[in-house]
Formats: structure tokens, C-alpha cells, sequence
């Protein structure tokens, strides 16, 4: 199997001058830095604004004063350690501290942090609280990313989590697709693994995050054939971003590109207010018109796309904003407010949902 090499020092990026390494190992020092050969060779260095090094590559802006460590209170969905419970069907279990590479706009950041211990390599405490509660329906292994565990280890937790009857679907939220497309297609472990637990009522879903079409290499894509072929469904996720996708064309072409591979555009992210990612924010009203342009250049299968902003309060989706004002609507509710429609002032400045006045009266 290929073995990435993996880079965690900006001393051997060859690619930057001196000047830009010592600027930017202050950054590292701050927010983690980590990357492997494969990705980088995505990479056009001739572009400073190229979108690929802007997912990874440290940025001097990130030690700009912005945000906070945990902008959506994870913190308070905690019923045992490693294991959240927002929502009613479903849990998350954050099972690795550990990903391909660092997205530089990451909203667990903390976890990468020396002093944050959330992310658990032991997760029965968690699986015992599933089998305890039968509302659970469905199960997200989060983290970090799934996939940076051993297959060994991770078809051990799947197969925890199989034996539960109520548990339904099991979620991978996972971005090693393109990280480290190779870490899935030359697995055969892997693949049995998603055969033998992904069946025709208790599906394994994974949960990609692409953040651009050029990320969609013939290694990404044999990727995903793998998955899909192994009876995985595969959803997508992707944060707007500024630098990265905030444009209509490059976001259409993504959703086609999605489409016609079979992987379902589901959520397009508001980048959360967490710290280090200012120079990412874009105005809610400039977000949806991107999104609403690229939707209008895509069919109604990249139209399935929900613009939403994931908030402590829950997952709220933004269906218009048009003179001033956010139509919006609680997709997910952590307090009853399922599917309340709503309206607010949207300022022009306005970049999250706490930035609308009024807001604050959902948010109990």
C-alpha cells in the first residue's frame, strides 16, 4: 500500500522563501500544521492564491484576532467523554484527533491541540451510552478523521456499533478520499469491512468533504468508485469559503462534478467564527448569492445542495436573503424549534447567525 509522506514542519516546504517560513512557523506554533506529499503535489506554487494551498498552507492572517475555540459550544453536547448527543437520532463519536492534513478553516482545531483532549481512541464508555439509549438511530464517527485510524480499529468500532440493534445508519465523516485517496482504494481490509456492515437496511454513509473540483483527481475519484462499489453512500460537504470556492462557476462545477460521479451534494457550510479563520469570512448575503448563482448553473441534482450555518442553537438553513432580510429556517433544533420558519435584519456585515439582530431569542 502507499505510504504518504508527511510534512509537520514549514522548514522543509522547499516551496517558500525563508522569509515566509519564519512568518509562518509563528502560525504553526498556534494552530497545527500538517500535510503529506500527495496533496501537496495539488498544488500550483506559481498561483498565491492558488485554492488548494489556502486549504493547507499556513496564512499570516490566521493570528488575527477573531472568533473563539469552540464557536457552536460543542463543548455542552457532552454526555460521556468522546461522546455528543445534540439531537435526538443522533450521536457523534469523535474516535481520532488525527487527519490526512489540516484544513487551515477547521472548526475542531482544539482538538489538535496539546492541552484539548475530546477526541477518544477508546470509545466503549461512548458505544455503552448508544446501546442505553434508544433514540439513537444513527451514529456519526467524527473526530479528526475516521479514516486516520487503523482499519483494524475502525472495523472494531463499527462492528460495536452493528451489534446495537437500534443503531440504523453509521455515519464516517471523513475528507481522506482526498487527502489520501489511496488509504481507501488499495484497502481491501477497508472495503470488506463497508461489504460486510453497509447493507440494504443499516447503511454505512460516508461523509466526504470536498472543497473544490480540483481536489476531484483520478485517485480521488477511484476513490470514491471504491466506496460506492464496496455499498457505502457517499454524501458531500463543503464550507463556502473565501479564497477557496467563493465564486458561482467554481462551485457549479463542483455540485456537476459531484453529481455525475453519483456523491450527493448535501450541505453547503457558513464558515463558523473560530479562531484563526478570519480571513476565510465572507457576508451571509454574499454567500447565498454565490450559492444561488452556482445552483442555477447545475440540475436539480446538484440543486438538493442546503445552505445552512451549524450553530449551537442547531442546524439552521438560510432559504433566501433578499433586501436585508434572512428567511430562515431550523433544519436541526436543539431546542423544539424543528422546521420554524423565521425571518431577521440582515445586515450588510453580518457573517453568522448571532450577527442578526433578534437572533438571540432562539437561542434557548
Amino acid at each position: 500500500m502507499y505510504k504518504p509522506k508527511y510534512i509537520t514542519n514549514i522548514d522543509r516546504l522547499s516551496q517558500l522563501s525563508e522569509g515566509e517560513k519564519e512568518a509562518l512557523k509563528k502560525v504553526a506554533q498556534t494552530y497545527v500544521f500538517r500535510i503529506n506529499d500527495y496533496y501537496l503535489s495539488l498544488i500550483d506554487w506559481s498561483d498565491p492564491h492558488d485554492p488548494i494551498r489556502r486549504i493547507v498552507i499556513p496564512m499570516a492572517e490566521e493570528l488575527d484576532e477573531y472568533g473563539t475555540w469552540d464557536a457552536s459550544d460543542e463543548k455542552s453536547n457532552y454526555v460521556v467523554p468522546g461522546c455528543q448527543h445534540k439531537y435526538a437520532t443522533t450521536a457523534l463519536l469523535l474516535v481520532s484527533e488525527v487527519c490526512g492534513a489540516y484544513c487551515r478553516y477547521c472548526f475542531r482545531k482544539r482538538l489538535f491541540r496539546d492541552d484539548v483532549k475530546e477526541a477518544l481512541l477508546d470509545v466503549r464508555e461512548g458505544i455503552d451510552y448508544i446501546e442505553k439509549t434508544p433514540q439513537i438511530n444513527n451514529v456519526l464517527l467524527t473526530g479528526g478523521d475516521p479514516l486516520a485510524l487503523s482499519t483494524r480499529k475502525l472495523t472494531t468500532i463499527i462492528e460495536s456499533l452493528r451489534n446495537i440493534e437500534h443503531i440504523q445508519i453509521i455515519r464516517i465523516g471523513t475528507k481522506m478520499p482526498l487527502f489520501h485517496p489511496m488509504r481507501i482504494y488499495e484497502d481491501e481490509e477497508l472495503l470488506r469491512t463497508i461489504r460486510k456492515f453497509s447493507t440494504i437496511n443499516k447503511r454505512i454513509y460516508v461523509m466526504a468533504h470536498v472543497d473544490h473540483p480540483r481536489e476531484l483527481t483520478k485517485e480521488a475519484k477511484k476513490a470514491f468508485e471504491a466506496l460506492h462499489d464496496a455499498g457505502a453512500i457517499i454524501v458531500n460537504q463543503t464550507p463556502v469559503l473565501k479564497g477557496i470556492n467563493d465564486d458561482p462557476d467554481v462551485l457549479a462545477h463542483l455540485l456537476d462534478e459531484l453529481s455525475w460521479m453519483g456523491v450527493t451534494p448535501y450541505y453547503f457550510f457558513v464558515n463558523r467564527p473560530v479562531a484563526g479563520n478570519k480571513s476565510f469570512v465572507l457576508p451571509l448575503h454574499e454567500v447565498y448569492r454565490i450559492v444561488e448563482e452556482a445552483k442555477a448553473k447545475t440540475s436539480g441534482l446538484g440543486k438538493r445542495v442546503k445552505l445552512v450555518m451549524s450553530h449551537a442553537s442547531g442546524k439552521i438553513e438560510i432559504l433566501a436573503i433578499e433586501n436585508k432580510k434572512a428567511y430562515l429556517k431550523y433544519h436541526q433544533s436543539r431546542y423544539g424549534h424543528h422546521g420554524k420558519f423565521f425571518v431577521l435584519d440582515c445586515p450588510d456585515d453580518a457573517t453568522w447567525f448571532d450577527d442578526l439582530p433578534g437572533s438571540d431569542q432562539y437561542v434557548k
